[in-house]
């Protein structure tokens, strides 16, 4: 069996496959990571400003991730069709939670009295966000996008199903023809990523961090 994975993963078209479907998986995942950033990281600070509604509003998010991923694309495909487009809406739908959560529980967790202390010195409510509440927050947002790109990475496979390409195409087809060795050269591939996300994105972490705290000493 060992003989038979080797032999396809030397096959030159498999590895120029395992290139071009590496490709199309980093970018569905980086554009719906990206798209879920920009949305959540502001709603979760927003969510925070909220007298009312705010748990509510996490609860409704936290109920799409008990939607099975297959059912979520079966639910795009009338709506959007199929390809890129409702695989995009899908993982962006998948990454809100933990990106939110950590936002919203973050900016909750900053100690009152050093936000009073901000005030004091005459600080707006903006410049307490900028300066004080955010460079505080950065060790946990950044955890939940960390854990969210992990996720996606490997709910990106699933893409494959409604035509978005991908590495779960290569998976697919080791299923369908019963071939160990292009279930490996999909599932190899998509690991290694998530591993390296994950490795890349806990550096930058840790140096945020590092940045953050150094730059709320000097305030």
């Amino acid at each position: 069996m060992f003989h038979d994975i080797l032999d396809v993963l030397m096959r030159h078209e498999v590895q120029v496959e395992i290139a071009v479907k590496s490709f199309q998986h980093i970018y569905l995942s980086f554009i719906s990571e990206f798209i879920a950033i920009c949305f959540a990281v502001p709603s979760g600070i927003f969510l925070t400003r909220c007298k009312w509604g705010a748990e509510t509003i996490m609860n409704a998010v936290s109920m799409l991730q008990t939607i099975p991923s297959l059912a979520l694309l079966a639910f795009m495909i009338p709506i959007l069709g199929i390809g890129t487009l409702p695989t995009v809406v899908a993982l962006f739908l998948y990454a809100l939670l933990p990106i939110m959560r950590s936002t919203y529980t973050a900016i909750r967790q900053v100690n009152p009295s050093t936000v009073e202390a901000a005030k004091a010195m005459g600080m707006t409510t903006i410049q307490i966000l900028i300066k004080v509440e955010i460079p505080m927050s950065v060790p946990i947002i950044m955890n939940g996008i960390r854990m969210s790109s992990v996720m996606i990475i490997g709910w990106a496979t699933l893409g494959a199903y409604i035509g978005a390409g991908g590495l779960g195409d290569l998976i697919m087809a080791g299923f369908a023809t019963l071939s160990n060795g292009h279930i490996i050269a999909g599932a190899v591939p998509v690991t290694l990523l998530a591993l390296l996300t994950d490795g890349i994105l806990g550096s930058f972490e840790k140096r945020m961090t590092f940045s953050g705290k150094r730059r709320s000493a000097f305030r």
